[in-house]
């Protein structure tokens, strides 16, 4: 591919997001809650793991601990129990009674409605604050980069050799696509990925991306 003017990359994104919104309109998230505090504890669990198998516990986990209060006060014994099925759950456990005692202590036992003061919360990254300021706030100060949100910027070229990080993945998509948009990229693209830009056999001859020549890795054989 020819090297992509900042302008031309620009539109190339706008045309994207077209299809993208096209496919699934604002997209939806694919984690079970009720409400901020169960977002967060929810999207913390899902480390590592399917957000299929985080929904099979969650509702057993916020039946018996649905308040930070009532979290903050549980035995580690008792969390382990409930989240056993999930990778890490011990440390993932001991995360979330800190995360819960956490907000007790310094936010009143509510969620704060900042990216960087979520990120002082036990268990909590940049992708973790983003998803719940996107999802639960409606008020985007970033895009959630997981896995699939990285493969995919990489695969578009959106992202280049050097955004070898999500942070630095994340900085590439900020400079491309209007903050409005970034409400939606990551539950989009989390669709996308499953759907067509998969990471071992992407179904590039199906791509309705790829078909309107908008991604460099296209590979329609």
């Amino acid at each position: 591919m020819p090297r992509e003017s900042k302008a031309a990359k620009i539109q190339r994104a706008a045309e994207i997001e077209q299809v993208m919104y096209q496919l699934y309109g604002e997209g939806a998230c694919s984690l079970d809650y009720r409400d901020p505090f169960t977002l967060t504890c929810a999207v913390v669990l899902s480390a590592q793991c399917t957000d299929a198998a985080v929904n099979k516990v969650t509702p057993t986990l916020f039946d018996a601990y649905p308040t930070p209060q009532a979290l903050a006060g549980a035995k580690l014994e008792d969390v382990e129990a409930v989240i056993r099925t999930l990778g890490f759950f011990r440390a993932k456990a001991k995360n979330l009674i800190a995360l819960a005692q956490k907000l007790c202590l310094d936010f009143g036992g509510v969620v704060p409605q900042d990216v960087d003061a979520l990120q002082t919360l036990p268990g909590v990254g940049r992708k973790t604050a983003n998803c719940v300021m996107c999802e639960a706030f409606r008020d985007p100060q970033g895009i959630a980069v997981d896995t699939h949100v990285y493969r995919i910027a990489h695969r578009l070229k959106l992202a280049g050799p050097s955004a070898d990080t999500p942070a630095k993945t994340e900085a590439a998509l900020l400079a491309v696509y209007p903050r409005d948009q970034w409400l939606f990229i990551n539950h989009q693209w989390v669709h996308f990925g499953r759907e067509y830009c998969q990471a071992r056999n992407p179904k590039c001859a199906e791509c309705p991306v790829g078909q309107k020549g908008l991604c460099p890795s296209f590979s329609p054989a």
